[in-house]
């Protein structure tokens, strides 16, 4: 899942930086996939969050939902960027953060995206080991995380060349991304956007 909208008036690329939290919006966005979860009937054995703080509450309503704690896992976590805390329409007229720009296929403003992938796949496999089924039940793990890193896991998943245009990526706030495992082997089997209807009130500003 990713997390709802977040309070960012001021439209910078907030990544890693601290204090950035949900706004009310983002609230209600991150209830609604936490409601979207609990009506799917499944059991749910663990939710785990990237250490943010806008990951983190988004993970507390699915948390109550299903009484349990919000574990964290600091591999979900947001890729660092260079042109963090910056705006970036303005950061991008300067020619002197051009040379940032010459290698999409990293990428060279920030964290590989082959880096990226491996940690996240580590985090999904072990969450899937995680799960005891004494009773023959299937269960969940709900990983809270952000745009790009899920993005990255889908692309990995489908065998899809990592290098995209941001703008196309479809993981919308509060939306939520499903895999299983199958064989062996990670497989995508659903998406679902249960905060859609918010979308239109909402300011989707900030993700690396």
């Amino acid at each position: 899942m990713r997390h709802g909208e977040v309070h960012n008036p001021d439209g910078v690329l907030y990544g890693r930086m601290p204090g950035f939290h949900l706004s009310e919006l983002g609230r209600s966005m991150a209830q609604k996939a936490s409601d979207d979860l609990k009506a799917r009937g499944r059991r749910v054995s663990a939710v785990i969050a990237s250490p943010l703080q806008r990951t983190q509450e988004s993970a507390a309503s699915i948390a109550s939902a299903f009484e349990l704690p919000v574990e964290t896992d600091a591999r979900l976590i947001e890729p660092t960027n260079h042109f963090e805390g910056t705006v970036m329409a303005r950061a991008l007229r300067n020619p002197l953060n051009w040379a940032w720009l010459v290698n999409p296929l990293r990428p060279s403003w920030g964290e590989p995206y082959r880096a990226i992938e491996t940690r996240m796949l580590a985090a999904v496999n072990d969450a899937f080991d995680s799960v005891d089924e004494p009773d023959g039940r299937p269960a969940d793990v709900v990983l809270v995380s952000h745009q790009l890193p899920i993005w990255v896991t889908h692309l990995s998943i489908a065998g899809e060349r990592f290098m995209h245009d941001p703008r196309d990526r479809r993981c919308s706030l509060s939306s939520i991304t499903t895999f299983e495992r199958r064989d062996g082997a990670l497989v995508e089997v659903g998406y679902a956007d249960p905060a859609a209807a918010l979308a239109e009130q909402s300011t989707d500003t900030g993700a690396v």
